[in-house]
């Protein structure tokens, strides 16, 4: 049994995890301010589901607020951070910058801090995003690309936060891990996702719209396989140092993993699969590229499967059976 917090206990990635955790003895201290990013009345039934369970415990605040954070790791005396909260979505961050600032960049910060002046922390484990490829062309993205492009500012705050946890490691001897998530799916999911936002739409017989007519293609990866990944990563922390190359040397305890399902699908085959799985076809508005946006992920997963021996594989047209078999319970449709 380990000693848990998790941030961003209400969030779809985080309340799946906290199930798993839970279900195999954990305890866990989940941390969320339910915020209204999207419905929080999803959230809120999450978190509803959560607290029925005998070993979990939950403290709302956000990460700006340094002495919640500290009350939370005084309270739940972690082996292991599992940091999944954050401000999401690529598109809101380009009209509402201040609120990723705070945060992703202030409110990482604060994590790493707590977790540096808190004695037994074996591992700290942290989301990061597919979206830090920004405007990467070639595919499948490996851990070992360089990603010094990023074309949004939800990337951007990524990206630094991938940088920064890689210094305190270095400089405090740290054990991190951060993990590369590529677009997740799945029951309890984000309603600005495409996924849950194309099947609201379909079933109600609302145009859905598909940015650059069509032509993109994302690396779908089903919410378990990503619970699955992370609870193996939080059970493995780097016990080795990053080390010296030709260029560079590392003394931080320090691991990046790509997690998806690294079998990319096009839009078109995607909405197909919804349409069929919906009973009825989607009425399509066919638009431009939004700014920000990339026109493919893949994911390679080679540094998962090597450090902890797994790798996503849910079929999507099984992951998108389970999410709108849900979608319809949740909703009485």
């Amino acid at each position: 049994m380990a000693r848990i917090l998790l941030t961003g206990a209400a969030g779809f990635i985080g309340f799946h995890t906290a199930r798993a955790l839970c279900a195999r003895g954990d305890e866990v201290v989940g941390f969320d301010n339910c915020n209204s990013y999207y419905d929080p009345a999803l959230k809120e039934a999450r978190l509803a589901e959560l607290v029925q369970l005998p070993n979990f415990r939950f403290r709302r605040a956000g990460l700006e607020d340094r002495a919640a954070l500290d009350a939370a790791m005084a309270d739940a005396r972690p082996d292991v951070v599992i940091h999944l909260a954050a401000q999401a979505g690529v598109r809101y961050s380009i009209d509402h910058p201040n609120a990723y600032l705070e945060s992703n960049l202030a409110g990482f910060h604060n994590v790493l801090e707590c977790c540096r002046h808190h004695d037994g922390l074996q591992h700290l484990v942290f989301a990061s995003s597919s979206s830090v490829y920004g405007a990467n062309t070639t595919v499948p993205f490996s851990t070992t690309d360089r990603t010094d492009y990023p074309i949004s500012l939800y990337a951007a705050t990524k990206k630094a936060n991938e940088v920064t946890a890689h210094a305190y490691s270095h400089l405090y001897g740290m054990p991190v891990t951060g993990l590369r998530f590529f677009t997740v799916y799945g029951p309890w999911g984000r309603p600005d996702m495409a996924y849950f936002s194309f099947t609201k739409a379909i079933l109600e017989s609302r145009p859905i719209q598909v940015f650059n007519h069509g032509q993109l293609e994302r690396d779908f990866t089903y919410i378990d396989d990503i619970v699955e990944g992370v609870v193996r990563v939080a059970d493995r922390p780097p016990t080795t140092v990053v080390g010296a190359t030709g260029d560079y040397r590392s003394d931080a305890r320090y691991a990046l993993h790509n997690i998806g399902n690294h079998q990319p699908v096009a839009l078109g085959d995607f909405i197909a699969t919804l349409e069929d799985l919906c009973g009825r076809e989607a009425v399509k508005e066919y638009l431009p590229m939004q700014p920000g946006d990339v026109h493919a992920t893949y994911a390679d997963v080679e540094s998962l499967k090597q450090a902890v021996g797994f790798e996503p594989k849910t079929p999507l047209r099984e992951g998108l059976e389970r999410f709108v078999a849900w979608y319809r319970a949740y909703y009485s449709v």
